[in-house]
């Protein structure tokens, strides 16, 4: 088993080992911008990330995990314009939402949500320094923009260059007066003909914050100038990623801003980019519709974090077999440690290895379940040989380890009527009544549950997952 963690570093294009266990970490992840129900690709990221913190406080680390909701954005208010409400109320309300499909993916890591609104003051005060320092400049009725020219190293991260960077503007960044082709908004000055537009009075002139500025000045409020693990999807690479990295390195004079970048990968939706335009994009409460929160983890956790995840219904029921394998076989290792009185033994210890090494290298999810279902394999084969010992330790570790990883429906509970029909039914099998016995199987069977004849007895489990 590896000494330390060790995690690909997008700004460094290699693995690196984070500090040894026991260090205090900060990480920041770029949350969502609430003027709608958030995809499944954001779902992803952000179990990812909270994967990442769950291991790394099992193994000893002490991490802030902060996260920031843009609830200021040209979308949300084009969105309140549409319904013909205020923007406050479509950002709290999205908010909501949001806050909700965390709780119900059991997505519990964060420490500390920031909004970009609570924030303002910190914002103007960066925008301020960066005027200072020579770095923005003003464009009258239009706004403050970063020169790019006034910092060389733009595209570090991304490995793109200044010439390169118009493709990343947004409509806050489009003007055909800036001295660059890739320059971006820190503060838009107010438009009196735009309807519904929030504004701040300030000495940078009535307006509101650009997109890029608020997960620095948040970052700098609660972290200084500089921090550990930077997260976030890998379509915020570029330009957004960048510009932070433009921003903090030029108001702060220090570098690096984030020693770690980690990235996650996109969703395709049976092969293709997710978009509303092609039809095939979901939401996180559509895919809740469909599926449990533990098989969207596991579908999650079934690709690399930092590679493609393809979901299909194939994909999906896999996940839900997966998960319904895991409960079940729990179910008999403790039927097993409370019955058996075998002398059978299990290498827990192998497995146990192969999970941690697997996740000490780069969060690497595909090995780790590999490990798991391999011990599962393993134990499975005499399951009712095992020592009563051995059992027991077998499920206190994995139910530790899926408890870990975030899984919320690890124990079965079977109502008493099942567990009922299954005595009833061994009674009729030892009083050779099999028409009886028959019977009850079914009886059983209507309830959702199946009755397992086991060298320790009948065993009692649902008959499907999801």
């Amino acid at each position: 088993m590896t000494s330390m963690l060790h995690v690909y570093n997008t700004l460094a294009g290699r693995k690196e080992p984070l500090p040894k266990t026991g260090a205090k970490l900060k990480m920041f992840v770029c949350g969502p911008t609430v003027y709608g129900d958030l995809h499944i690709g954001n779902g992803r990221t952000f179990m990812n990330q909270d994967l990442i913190v769950r291991y790394m406080r099992s193994r000893g680390y002490k991490i802030f995990y902060l996260q920031n909701i843009t609830d200021v954005d040209d979308k949300i208010i084009v969105r309140a314009n549409e319904e013909g409400v205020p923007w406050k109320e479509v950002a709290r309300s999205y908010e909501k939402i949001y806050r909700q499909n965390l709780k119900t993916l059991g997505i519990v890591s964060i420490d500390a949500h920031a909004r970009a609104t609570d924030h303002i003051q910190e914002i103007i005060r960066q925008v301020q320094t960066l005027i200072k320092k020579g770095h923005a400049y003003l464009i009258p009725e239009d706004g403050w923009y970063f020169d790019l020219a006034t910092f060389p190293e733009y595209g570090k991260l991304s490995r793109r260059t200044t010439a390169q960077a118009e493709d990343g503007v947004t409509r806050i960044d489009d003007s055909d007066r800036k001295r660059n082709r890739g320059d971006f908004c820190l503060w838009r000055l107010a438009d009196p003909s735009a309807k519904g537009e929030p504004v701040w009075k300030t000495p940078l002139g009535a307006g509101r914050p650009g997109w890029h500025i608020e997960d620095t000045a948040i970052t700098e409020h609660y972290f200084g100038p500089q921090y550990d693990i930077h997260g976030g999807g890998i379509d915020l690479k570029f330009p957004h990623h960048e510009a932070e990295i433009a921003q903090q390195e030029s108001a702060s004079g220090k570098k690096p801003f984030v020693r770690f970048w980690m990235h996650s990968g996109f969703i395709l939706m049976d092969g293709k980019k997710m978009s509303k335009s092609l039809g095939n994009f979901m939401t996180i409460n559509d895919m809740l519709a469909r599926h449990a929160p533990d098989t969207f983890r596991m579908m999650a956790f079934g690709a690399h974090y930092r590679s493609p995840l393809d979901y299909t219904d194939s994909v999906a029921q896999a996940a839900a077999k997966n998960i319904a394998e895991m409960r079940a076989f729990l179910v008999r290792l403790l039927f097993a440690a409370k019955r058996g009185k075998g002398s059978g033994s299990v290498r827990l210890v192998e497995f146990e290895n192969r999970f941690h090494a697997a996740m000490e290298d780069d969060f690497n999810t595909p090995e780790a379940l590999a490990a798991i279902f391999d011990l599962m394999r393993e134990a499975n084969k005499a399951i009712w040989d095992l020592s009563a010992q051995d059992a027991r330790a077998v499920y206190k570790w994995l139910r530790s380890i899926l408890k870990m990883l975030g899984f919320q429906q690890i124990d079965l509970k079977i109502p008493r009527q099942a567990a009922k029909i299954a005595r009833k039914r061994e009674i009729s099998r030892a009083n050779k009544q099999f028409a009886q016995s028959d019977a009850l199987r079914k009886e059983a069977e209507a309830l959702g549950y199946s009755i397992e004849d086991t060298p320790l007895g009948p065993l009692v489990l649902p008959r499907s997952g999801d």
